[in-house]
């Protein structure tokens, strides 16, 4: 049986390569796309000619899609995982930009209405396990920061990857702040902090998406390094997504939970 996909975020950059992907991904179809700015055009966006195109939550009906995908605005993530989680679609969010709070809000509606769902800061292989050896060697050196660059059109900082990267590496050192003694004689020049880790946004031009921890100890020095430079390299994550977030039934944060 033929699983059906809506894609939220259709236009854009991401959203094209998920178009592409689910095209070519057999047992699975785009049956709609959603998008405040998109023509009704499916073909324009390369979405089968039977597509429906909607401009709003409210025009969805009822058992459209049995997956939703979310590459859109941190503006408007929180609203469509809310919305496809009550007409039990689920999501698989690309989407960054939620709070801790709005998504513990998400888990638990996704609990209260037993449906699967997977939210990821990252779907690159590479940015996965970054993440993950950085949580390990943070109990060996608990002093760490982290720079984080993106293409100038991102609209959120730090980066999702950036934040979740911190949040796992807090798990693994005492909380504590590196230098507490210094003086900023430029304010904000030492980056935004989570739990005494300072974080480093970059936006320029030519990026696509790159990370880097930097460890710090007596005499030595660690750095884990990530860098995606095409788009196309997050759909390997995307289609492990696909594939199995069906097993899940609550929504879970970070593809990890599923490879």
């Amino acid at each position: 049986m033929t699983k059906k996909v809506l894609i939220a975020g259709f236009t854009g950059a991401m959203g094209q390569k998920v178009v592409n992907l689910v095209n070519n991904m057999p047992g699975f179809e785009v049956v709609a796309g959603l998008s405040p700015i998109a023509e009704n055009n499916p073909e324009q966006y390369h979405l089968p000619a039977d597509a429906k195109i909607f401009k709003s939550l409210t025009e969805i009906p009822d058992h459209l899609a049995d997956f939703w995908i979310d590459f859109t605005t941190p503006k408007a993530v929180y609203d469509n995982v809310k919305f496809a989680l009550q007409h039990h679609i689920k999501p698989i969010v690309g989407t960054t930009g939620m709070s801790d709070e709005q998504e513990a809000e998400l888990i638990e509606l996704s609990r209260k209405e037993k449906v699967g769902g997977l939210i990821a800061p990252n779907f690159g292989m590479s940015a996965v396990l970054l993440m993950k050896f950085a949580k390990e060697a943070a109990k060996y050196f608990p002093d760490v920061e982290i720079i984080e660059m993106h293409h100038a059109d991102k609209k959120d900082a730090p980066s999702g990857t950036a934040l979740a990267t911190a949040k796992m590496i807090a798990e693994n050192r005492p909380e504590h702040q590196t230098a507490p003694d210094e003086v900023e004689t430029l304010k904000n020049v030492r980056g935004g902090d989570y739990q005494g880790i300072k974080i480093h946004s970059v936006r320029l031009p030519g990026y696509i998406a790159h990370e880097q921890v930097l460890f710090g100890g007596p005499g030595e020095a660690l750095t884990i390094r990530q860098d995606s430079f095409d788009r196309g390299s997050f759909m390997s994550g995307v289609k492990v997504a696909l594939e199995k977030v069906d097993q899940l039934d609550e929504l879970v944060i970070g593809l990890e939970n599923i490879l």
